[in-house]
């Protein structure tokens, strides 16, 4: 024991690392080893004890792993790379997170500091590759500023509205030895709340409103924020309609909740969202497929904006008022001021809303999207994580998939990347306590990281992978439908992939769906295995996502069934 006032013990800069993110709480990091971090995996292993690592296939799959776990469990998620093509691997899925506000540390290793500069061996500036998608970066030159960055990291990855930081580490700098003692977590910044006038202000719009709509985006799941939404849309009598990346934070079930609006949202939400007289977006960001023409989306329309992020007010809709602040404080002190009120008329506007939506169901009879997604359903608890590649497929599981519990839906919403999926289903599974988990996928999306089968096998994890393969770039191919007069450049995928065997070949087990018939069977054998389990699911390449707002549209253009003849428009 030693006496006291003795000055730290020495350690290197890798150990400083690893005991950093020790004392931060990690109990789980992802990441591929090269030359530049060798002195780190070193010290991973000697602390294997005490912090797991997990080998990924890549680096973009071990960042869309730890991008998983954060979202699956609201911790800051840590990827680790070597430096050159190591960290540039990362950048996707660092990019990926920035858009969807995940808290990401990634940690990259880099060429000794007298070398940085040189166009050395695998040097990069990965700094500045990742300065636009990232909320910060640090490169660190001392191994006595490693445990201060690693803790600021931290603080600034989950304060606020969350997001990825990067620390570049050279590989002298991990060698070198330190005497720091190793930083106390920090605590998080905390958002304020808004002035009594503007929530007054807020408060009187939602009271003088007599269709009020709110709009739930992924700003309510980080902020914990479900309780108090559910609370203020009773207190004013409200519906409420989510953006993809807000499905998750309400229960499906939940009578108020019409589900995704936008672009491929559900009907009845759409026709709710753009009869609206209040539109209350909270956390949420206005995005080009929630809008469609702006013009007509503003329309008629008063627009209440809650967001912890200043930035995003106005900037992609101008709003007639804003709280600025943290979410479940926000909703908490609206709610608490509001006079419950009945809104009869508006709730009659909605059930015939609804009523149109259940007249336009689709894929009823035969193997095709939906019938999937209910079956899978049937075999799930509410808390089970769904991840989703990118595609039709992933309209489709927002569409129909009925998510009941927070942190259960995995997916790339801003920056739409395919190939997210399988690390992403890991992460999450793994965050999950290695509970079952799903992903939906597609044949286009899966092929882009299906190396990460490997990582799968080897961690043995129960993972049912749902592939849905229509031999097509199935939401591509239906623009080219739409909009190049059906001239299918290269969207309709020929290849002979048979995912079945390639799954058997990497060590897991699989079964192909045929046809409705081969569908439940296939599912049973699926949930029943303690490992990774493809279901390679044949559903029909005409296959549409329905309904559709087209690009630059409105509601009177939405699409709820495929048109039998149109006019084809470049």
């Amino acid at each position: 024991m030693e006496p006291p006032h003795a000055p730290p013990a020495s350690m290197t800069g890798a150990e400083a690392i690893v005991r950093s993110l020790i004392a931060q709480g990690v109990e789980v990091v992802f990441g591929y080893p090269g030359g530049s971090v060798l002195d780190l995996y070193d010290e991973l292993y000697r602390s294997s004890d005490q912090i797991r690592h997990v080998l990924t296939a890549h680096e973009q799959g071990a960042a869309h792993a730890a991008d998983g776990y954060a979202r699956a469990t609201g911790r800051v998620g840590v990827v680790i790379a070597t430096s050159g093509p190591g960290a540039t691997n990362l950048v996707t899925g660092i990019a990926t997170a920035y858009l969807d506000s995940v808290p990401l540390v990634a940690i990259t290793g880099n060429v000794i500091t007298p070398l940085l500069g040189k166009d050395s061996f695998q040097e990069v500036d990965i700094i500045g590759i990742t300065i636009p998608v990232t909320k910060h970066s640090f490169i660190v030159r001392s191994a006595d500023e490693v445990s201060e960055v690693l803790a600021e990291a931290f603080k600034i990855a989950a304060s606020g509205r969350p997001g990825p930081v990067l620390i570049d580490v050279p590989k002298d700098v991990q060698a070198s030895r330190t005497t720091a003692s190793i930083a106390a977590p920090r605590a998080l910044v905390a958002a304020p709340l808004p002035l009594e006038d503007d929530l007054a202000q807020a408060a009187a719009m939602l009271a003088d409103s007599k269709r009020p709509y709110l709009y739930c985006g992924g700003g309510v799941s980080c902020a914990g924020a479900s309780d108090e939404l559910l609370r203020l849309a009773d207190a004013h009598d409200a519906v409420i309609g989510c953006s993809m990346m807000g499905l998750a934070a309400l229960p499906s079930s939940h009578p108020r909740n019409l589900g995704m609006t936008g672009m491929h949202g559900r009907e009845a939400s759409i026709l709710a969202h753009a009869r609206a007289d209040l539109v209350v977006a909270v956390g949420a960001r206005f995005s080009d497929r929630a809008t469609g023409n702006k013009a007509a989306y503003v329309k008629d329309t008063r627009f209440l904006h809650i967001d912890i992020d200043a930035a995003e007010v106005g900037k992609n809709i101008a709003v007639d008022h804003a709280l600025v602040g943290d979410l479940k404080g926000s909703l908490s002190a609206l709610a608490s001021r509001a006079v419950a009120t009945r809104r009869a008329a508006w709730q009659d506007e909605v059930a015939d809303m609804r009523a149109k939506e259940a007249a336009h169901a689709h894929n009823a009879g035969r193997l095709a999207a939906r019938s999937v997604i209910e079956s899978v359903r049937r075999r799930t608890e509410d808390g089970t994580v769904v991840a989703t590649d990118v595609g039709q497929h992933q309209m489709w599981v927002a569409q129909d998939y009925p998510f009941e519990a927070p942190r259960t839906h995995l997916t790339s919403g801003g920056l739409g990347t395919m190939g997210y999926g399988l690390g992403a289903a890991i992460g999450g599974c793994l965050g999950n306590h290695a509970r079952r988990t799903v992903l939906f996928t597609g044949d286009g999306s899966f092929a882009m990281n299906l190396n990460e089968m490997a990582t799968a096998v080897s961690l043995g994890v129960p993972l049912v992978i749902c592939i849905f393969n229509n031999g097509a770039l199935g939401m591509v191919r239906q623009w080219q439908t739409l909009f190049f007069s059906g001239r299918y450049s290269n969207t309709v995928l020929d290849r002979k992939t048979d995912f079945v065997a390639l799954a058997r070949a990497f060590g897991a087990n699989g079964r192909r769906v045929d046809g409705p018939d081969d569908l439940e069977p296939a599912l049973d054998e699926a949930f029943a295995s303690t490992g990774p389990f493809v279901v390679d699911c044949a559903i029909p390449t005409d296959d549409w996502v329905l309904p559709m707002i087209p690009p630059g549209g409105t509601v009177a253009d939405m699409l709820t069934e495929k048109p039998q003849e149109m006019e084809m428009t470049r």
